[in-house]
C-alpha cells in the first residue's frame, strides 16, 4: 500500500510502516462506514482510559453517543479525544515468527469532541445511526420520549485529523527464507452473521423485516 496524500497533522502521520498509510478522505470514510465499533480514548483523573462504543459518520463528522451520566461522555465532551476503528481481515503466517502479521484496515482520528446540544439535531443523528445499520427501521419504531432524549448525549468530532493504515496480501519473508519447507500464507477472516433470533415476547404475526434478514457488517 503506497502513501497517499500528506498527513493532515504531525500526530496523524504514520511513522512505523508508513507505506501502509493512507490519508485519503474516501478511504477513511469507507473504513468508518464499514465498522461501527470504535474505541474512544480520553483522560480520567489524570490517566488514560479507552472505552468501546458505536460510531457513525455524517459527512465529514464522526458521531458517538452514550448515557448523559456516562464518564466517557462527560470526560470526552469539549475535550481532545482519540478514536480508533479496526477491521481484522486475516492472519498472516510467515516463515519466521518475526514476519508474522495481520491483514487489517484501520483508522485513527484526533480532535475535539463537541456535544450536539440541539435536541432536534441529536435525535436526527441517532436516526442516522439506526438507519445506517438497519435501513428502514426508524419508521417502524415508536417515537423517542423527551426523557429518553434527555438521558442520551450525542458527541461529534470533525474528521480533519485522521489517518488510515491498511495491510493486505501474503506474508513478506526474507529472501533466503522462501527456500524453507514451511507453510506460509493468509487465513482470511470475515464477520459471520447468523440467523436472527426472535424475541420470545414478540407478538404473534409480526414478521421479520428485510433489514434484519439482510444485515451485514464489516
Amino acid at each position: 500500500m503506497s502513501l497517499k496524500n500528506a498527513a493532515p497533522s504531525e500526530r496523524t502521520r504514520v511513522k512505523r510502516g508508513h507505506l501502509r498509510a493512507n490519508y485519503e478522505k474516501q478511504t477513511i470514510h469507507d473504513i468508518l462506514d464499514a465498522m461501527p465499533i470504535c474505541h474512544v480514548s480520553y483522560i480520567l483523573d489524570g490517566a488514560p482510559v479507552v472505552t468501546p462504543t458505536l460510531q457513525w459518520r455524517q459527512g465529514n463528522h464522526v458521531y458517538w453517543h452514550g448515557s448523559s451520566a456516562s464518564r466517557m461522555i462527560k470526560k470526552s465532551a469539549k475535550n481532545q479525544v482519540c478514536m480508533a476503528v479496526t477491521i481484522l481481515d486475516g492472519m498472516v503466517l510467515a516463515r519466521s515468527a518475526f514476519h508474522h502479521s495481520v491483514n487489517y484496515r484501520s483508522v485513527t482520528l484526533f480532535g475535539k469532541a463537541s456535544v450536539v446540544d440541539d435536541p432536534v439535531k441529536a435525535e436526527a443523528s441517532l436516526r442516522t445511526m439506526v438507519e445506517h445499520l438497519f435501513p428502514g427501521r426508524w419508521e417502524l419504531l415508536r417515537e423517542m420520549t423527551d426523557k429518553e432524549l434527555k438521558a442520551t448525549t450525542v458527541l461529534s468530532m470533525p474528521i480533519d485529523e485522521a489517518s488510515a493504515k491498511i495491510r493486505s496480501g501474503p506474508p513478506v519473508d526474507d529472501d533466503e527464507d522462501y527456500e524453507l519447507p514451511i507453510w506460509a500464507g493468509v487465513i482470511p477472516i470475515s464477520h459471520s452473521i447468523d440467523m436472527p433470533e426472535n424475541d420470545p415476547r414478540i407478538l404473534a404475526g409480526v414478521e421479520m423485516p428485510d433489514h434484519t434478514k439482510n444485515f451485514k457488517i464489516g
